[in-house]
């Protein structure tokens, strides 16, 4: 199961950097900020399965 979490978190990261770039080529600036709300929301899933991997060793 921490896998297939981690493999989200990479995921979100990877979706929320595309549309940070697709937003800042077009001009977009909501595209942009949903962008890097995504790459935030991967970041905090990351975080907390890698904090779970520490405390389960």
């Amino acid at each position: 199961m921490a896998g297939d979490q981690k493999a989200k978190a990479k995921k979100e990261q990877l979706k929320g950097k595309a549309k940070e770039a697709v937003g800042r080529a077009v001009g977009n600036e909501r595209l942009e900020a949903e962008g890097r709300a995504g790459q935030s929301k991967g970041d905090a899933r990351q975080a907390k399965e890698k904090a779970k991997d520490t405390f389960k060793h």
